[in-house]
């Protein structure tokens, strides 16, 4: 093995150990930088003004929180991957059926997935009540989502006066405003 060599070798190995600190360095700086805006992130608790937020219904027409100003909202966030969010859409249908007419209005958020599944889901649980296509995400981050389903009660002022994550029964999903 020649001086020629050596050196080629030594500069392999040091073009691949500062290729893995950099990847490693990277790696530690996107973890910190994303913890970092994840606890920017506002997580939407009760008390707090419920953020307006613009998306799509099934009907390809925008909808705003902001047009149900003055109104009651249930706003929940689901999955047709969810086993909870399944359980409770009867539920939320027969509410939605009894309080349709009185000012209150139930805005069901999905999460990322494509409106084939949506309609296949809603057609097989004959679901009427207003769907919302969230294909980013970002309305759940801008709630602070952890765990589906997540359900907000919001007032006629705009103010979330009930959070809850997780499933709920009949008897849980009773709506009842201030």
């Amino acid at each position: 093995m020649d001086k020629q060599d050596r050196v080629k070798r030594k500069r392999r190995r040091m073009f691949m150990r500062t290729a893995i600190l950099l990847s490693i360095v990277a790696a530690i700086g996107y973890v910190f930088v994303t913890n970092f805006f994840m606890a920017e992130a506002s997580v939407v608790s009760e008390g707090d003004q419920a953020p307006n937020f613009s998306l799509v219904n099934m009907d390809g027409e925008r909808v705003e929180l902001a047009d149900y100003e003055g109104q009651g909202v249930f706003l929940n966030f689901w999955g047709t991957f969810c086993p909870p969010c399944e359980d409770e859409m009867p539920y939320m249908e027969e509410e939605w059926q009894n309080y349709k007419d009185k000012d209150v209005e139930i805005l069901a958020v999905n999460v990322g997935e494509s409106q084939l599944q949506i309609d296949r889901f809603a057609n097989r649980h004959e679901l009427n009540f207003p769907i919302l296509m969230d294909s980013h995400r970002d309305v759940l981050g801008a709630y602070g989502v952890g765990v589906l389903p997540a359900t907000y009660l919001i007032d006629e002022h705009g103010e979330v006066v009930l959070k809850r994550e997780g499933g709920m029964s009949k008897s849980m999903l009773k709506i009842s405003w201030k």
